[in-house]
Formats: C-alpha cells, structure tokens, sequence
C-alpha cells in the first residue's frame, strides 16, 4: 500500500491534468516506445516552442484526469507506454508537431486525443494536422470576403467608365 504523501502527490498530479484538460483546446495521445532520449529532447523543445505542453503519464492516473475532465472514450487507448501532449492556444500545433514525427519514426505512434474535450480518434488527429495555420485560415477568409467587394467595385467602376465615355460620344457630337 502506497504511503499518505505518495497518494497525496497523485492526487495533486491527477488534479492538476483535469484543470489542463478542461482548459486545453486539443490533446493528443501517442505511444513514445522505441525513441531516445535525444529525440525526445527535440520533440520536447519543439512542443515547448509551439507553446504545447508534453508529460509522461501514467495510464491509472491519465484515466482518472479524463473521467473528472469529463473526457470519455480514451480508456481503451490508456495501455503500453502513453505520453499526452496538449494546448490551450492552438488547436492545430501539437496534432501538426506529433503527427510529423510519427511519420519520420515508425515506433512513435498517435494513439488518439481530445478536441474541446470530445474524445476523437487517430485519424482525426491527422486531419486537424494537415489544417495550414490559423494565420493561413484568417487570410482565406479575409481573402473570401474581400472578393465580393471587389467584384462591387468592378462593376462600378466599369458603369462609370460607361458613363464617362457616353458623355465623351456626346461632347464630341455637339462640338462636331
């Protein structure tokens, strides 16, 4: 039986996972067998840049997080050895980061992850990956709302010059 002051650590550890959990974005799972310790340091720094954060838990404990998150459906991912890295800023960041390292690593693995705290699976992690940035999407929008106007003005422009050169045909006929 664990003593007083390692289950009261726990505790603490499985609190502070539920408040992250309720406040991230996104999380992702993944299964980090088979790295070393020189890829995980990158990986780490790349996640810390991104502003994502990445730990090491363990699966009795990452269970309990979920359940008081409110989080359902990522029991059956809790087995081997389980890393969750996750963000309250982006949605698209740690998705993105993860899913490219599994690619160049055959035995870093996405196991599954939460979305506003909806359970989702591996393929949609992938999916929310290959989303371009938030910059890139605001631009698209912009860019989808700018067209319209600038038809507007086209149009515009083209029955003022209309205009201007019937008003031109005019002058020329009265001074002819």
């Amino acid at each position: 039986m664990p003593s007083e002051k390692i289950l009261e650590q726990k505790k603490q550890q499985v609190a502070e996972l539920t408040e992250a959990f309720k406040k991230a974005n996104v999380g992702v799972l993944v299964n980090y067998s088979g790295i070393t310790v020189e890829k995980d340091t990158k990986l780490r720094k790349q996640l810390r840049e991104a502003g994502c954060e990445y730990k090491v838990v363990k699966n009795t404990l990452l269970s309990l997080a979920f359940k008081e998150a409110g989080i359902d459906g990522l029991e059956e991912f809790l087995n081997g050895t389980t890393a969750i890295a996750y963000s309250e800023s982006s949605y698209v960041d740690a998705p993105k980061i993860l899913s490219d390292y599994a690619k160049e690593n055959n035995q870093f693995q996405v196991k599954a992850g939460f979305i506003d705290g909806g359970a989702v699976d591996a393929a949609s992690i992938g999916e929310l990956a290959q989303l371009p940035p938030k910059e890139v999407l605001l631009a698209q929008v912009l860019g989808g709302f700018n067209a319209p106007i600038q038809g507007f003005a086209n149009v515009l422009n083209g029955t003022i010059r209309g205009l201007v050169i019937a008003l031109n045909a005019i002058a020329e006929k009265q001074s002819a």
